[in-house]
C-alpha cells in the first residue's frame, strides 16, 4: 500500500472537492485531526476484506466466483447460522474452499438466547438478533459445538456470549482448545468504547467486531486502547442500523489499521438460520456482498491508497 497523505496535501486524496470546498470557504474535513494508526496485521498489512454471513460451501463458492470476477482479495468469509446449523460434510467442505483461496473461515457459535424456548409468544415478526446464551445448558451446548467444529478443523469462531468468550479464552490459555484458535466477537456483543475494548482482549479476543455506528473518532480511541484487529461494517445490515459508509473507507483505514472491512447488503432478508428454504436469497445476497465489498475498496485505489 503507497504511503497515506493527509487530504490537506494538494496532491493527497480527493484533494479535487477539497479544493473546490476551499475556493468557497466551506469547512471540508470532520476527521483530519484523528491520528493515523501506525499498528498493522502481523503481515504488515493496514487492511483486509471480510464477506459476512456466507452460510456454508454453495455459499463460498459463489464469492470465491464473485470475487475473482471483481478482482478482490477477500481474506475472512464469516458465517452467521451457526456451526451446528451445518452439517460435517459441509463444514469440511467449507474450511477445503477457504484453504483453496487462503481465506479464513468463521463460524459463528450455534445455540443463543434468541432461538431458545420460550420465544413462541412473540413471534417471529419481533425475533431480534441476539447470541447471549440463556442458562447453564446453552453454556454447556456452546461448547460443545466450538469443540465439534475444532474437531473438524474449524480455526476461528464467532462468539457472542461474554461469558463464552471468557470460557474459550481460559480454554486456549488451558489448552483445551488450541492455542491460535481465532476467537472474534459478534457484532451483537456490544463493543463501543476503550474499556470494552479492553475487557474483551483480556478475556481472550482475537478480534473485536466493532458496533456498527460509531464515529471515526470512537472507533479511533478503540485503537489507541488495543492492537487486536478491528472489523467494521462499511455496510450494515438493516437490523443493525444499516449504516452506508463507502467513502469513508479512507479515513477508516487511516485511522483503525489493522482493520477487517465489513460489507454486507441492506434491504436483504433475514438468512438464519440458513438452509435449502433460502439458498436463493443465500447465493444471491453473498454475490451482491462481494460486488459492494470490490465498490468500498475501490475507493483505496481511486484515491491512490491502496
Amino acid at each position: 500500500m503507497s504511503e497515506w497523505k493527509s487530504s490537506r496535501d494538494p496532491k493527497g486524496p480527493m484533494h479535487a472537492g477539497i479544493l473546490l470546498l476551499s475556493n468557497q470557504k466551506v469547512v471540508s474535513a470532520d476527521a483530519d485531526n484523528l491520528p493515523e494508526s501506525p499498528k498493522r496485521f502481523s503481515d504488515g498489512s493496514r487492511w483486509k476484506v471480510e464477506i459476512p454471513s456466507v452460510e456454508g460451501p454453495a455459499a463460498m463458492r459463489v464469492v470465491i466466483e464473485e470475487a475473482a470476477k471483481h478482482k478482490l482479495a477477500f481474506h475472512r468469509a464469516s458465517q452467521g447460522s451457526g456451526i451446528m446449523m451445518l452439517t460435517d460434510p459441509e463444514i469440511k467442505e467449507f474450511l477445503e474452499l477457504g484453504e483453496k483461496v487462503k481465506a479464513e473461515v468463521c463460524l459463528f457459535v450455534g445455540p443463543r438466547s434468541s432461538w431458545d424456548i420460550g420465544r413462541a409468544t412473540i413471534g417471529t415478526s419481533s425475533a431480534t438478533v441476539h447470541p447471549s446464551l440463556r442458562g447453564a445448558d446453552q453454556l454447556r451446548f456452546a461448547v460443545e459445538d466450538v469443540l465439534h467444529g475444532v474437531k473438524l478443523g474449524v480455526k476461528s469462531v464467532l462468539v457472542g456470549d461474554i461469558g463464552l468468550l471468557d470460557v474459550l479464552g481460559k480454554a486456549k490459555r488451558s489448552g483445551d482448545l488450541p492455542g491460535d484458535l481465532v476467537l472474534k466477537t459478534s457484532v451483537a456483543l456490544p463493543c463501543n468504547n476503550p474499556a470494552t475494548a479492553a475487557l474483551y482482549e483480556d478475556l481472550g479476543a482475537s478480534t473485536l467486531n466493532l458496533t456498527t455506528d460509531l464515529s471515526l473518532a470512537q472507533i479511533s480511541a478503540i485503537r489507541s486502547q488495543v492492537d487486536l484487529p478491528v472489523d467494521v461494517y462499511v455496510e450494515a445490515a438493516d437490523d443493525f442500523g444499516g449504516a452506508v459508509r463507502h467513502y469513508e473507507v479512507p479515513d477508516l483505514v487511516r485511522v483503525a489499521a489493522p482493520i477487517y472491512l465489513k460489507f454486507t447488503v441492506r434491504n436483504a432478508p433475514g438468512l438464519y438460520p440458513s438452509g435449502a428454504h433460502l439458498q436463493g436469497a443465500v447465493e444471491a445476497t453473498a454475490r451482491e456482498r462481494v460486488r459492494r465489498a470490490a465498490i468500498g475498496t475501490g475507493m483505496l485505489t481511486r484515491y491512490g491508497l491502496s
